[in-house]
């Protein structure tokens, strides 16, 4: 995607001992470019949600690794060096699954091959993440066609989406978004209602700051109004994308998704999650297993913003002494989602639903 004309991915390499990511803690009142060249860096980088979104998180746990074994490619530089990452984010499982790939793939050579198949590793898992997600946006794109054909002439197709599952959570293009994105560089008259998510508001931080830079309408909302603008047919349809979805079909995703599910099944507004197949955790049956991240309570006591003179500045927004509890992820069971939208097509969102599209990953192979 572009920022002020120029492309950018969220995570990129200019020379092979370092790597770029753009600041997300920083946006959207500041554009800053952060160099990650150790792997404490990239760890503390997931950590501290200079990087996040599931996708992302794998691809810079990957190259987190591979700067890793630049300075220690021996087999306990290899394990420990999974292990910090490994534990940087407990919920998304785009992480292990890209750590896994990694060390499943230089594990077997010579260490002084180790760090170089590594890098080039975390380099074709990059490229691999745009492929998937621009699949999906093609994939999605029929469903955002006929949505807005069915509607009266000249009304925009409105759709909400929660939190961000844009190309900044991903190396480019987005899950979400991806379809979004197509349908608008389609001409299709698409208007984004962005939920705010809080504690964080990766919604009105950055899915608002993308959709702006790529000229989509949209307009951010408080996360209590999702329910209201369906009650008022203001609502088409709502998707999401998913930090791990099971074997089974629940979606875990950013706190406050449930919610909207919910209010979209009440009010017969289709729900459809977007992911690529490396979010899938077919060793997790059900949602109730999902290990729930829990977040500092400042997160929730304390929130981020531009003040009248230009500077960026934290404030707190809860009373000197009230407690503040943050998971930052929830779960929707699978008979609230109407359907996945994937790098291989639309599914039922169920096991039959997965496998039929993943046939090998679902046995195992």
């Amino acid at each position: 995607m572009k920022v002020d004309g120029r492309h950018y991915r969220t995570i990129w390499s200019e020379r092979d001992d370092r790597v770029q990511v753009i600041d997300q803690t920083r946006l959207p009142h500041a554009f800053e470019v952060l160099t990650l060249e150790d792997l404490e860096a990239a760890a503390q980088a997931i950590e501290r949600m200079v990087v996040r979104g599931a996708p992302l998180i794998g691809a810079t746990a990957a190259y987190g690794l591979a700067l890793g074994l630049r300075r220690d490619a021996s087999d306990d530089g290899l394990e420990g060096g999974y292990a910090r990452l490994l534990r940087t984010r407990p919920t998304a499982v785009n992480l292990r699954w890209a750590l896994d790939a990694l060390r499943s793939t230089v594990a077997p050579l010579p260490v002084d091959e180790r760090a170089e198949a590594a890098w080039q590793h975390a380099a074709r898992l990059c490229d691999e993440d745009v492929e998937l997600c621009r699949r999906i946006g093609e994939a999605g794109l029929p469903l955002f066609r006929a949505a807005a054909e069915a509607k009266s002439s000249g009304e925009p197709l409105r759709v909400l989406t929660h939190c961000n599952a844009g190309w900044l959570a991903t190396v480019d293009w987005g899950t979400a978004l991806a379809p979004i994105y197509m349908a608008h560089d389609a001409g299709i008259p698409v208007e984004v209602w962005v939920d705010e998510t809080r504690p964080r508001n990766q919604g009105a931080a950055l899915t608002a700051w993308e959709l702006g830079r790529h000229g989509v309408p949209h307009k951010v909302i408080a996360d209590n109004a999702g329910g209201h603008l369906m009650q008022q047919g203001l609502v088409d349809l709502c998707i999401v994308g998913t930090d791990r979805t099971t074997a089974n079909g629940d979606v875990c995703n950013k706190i406050g998704t449930y919610l909207k599910a919910l209010a979209a099944k009440a009010n017969g507004v289709p729900f459809y999650v977007a992911l690529p197949y490396p979010t899938i955790d077919w060793q997790v049956e059900r949602g109730r297993d999902i290990p729930i991240e829990e977040r500092s309570s400042r997160e929730v006591t304390h929130i981020w913003g531009r003040d009248e003179e230009g500077r960026i500045r934290e404030v707190q927004v809860t009373p000197d002494g009230s407690a503040a509890a943050n998971p930052a992820f929830d779960v929707t069971p699978a008979e609230l989602v109407t359907a996945f939208i994937t790098d291989r097509g639309v599914c039922p969102a169920n096991r039959a639903g997965l496998a039929g599209l993943y046939r090998q990953a679902e046995a195992g192979q």
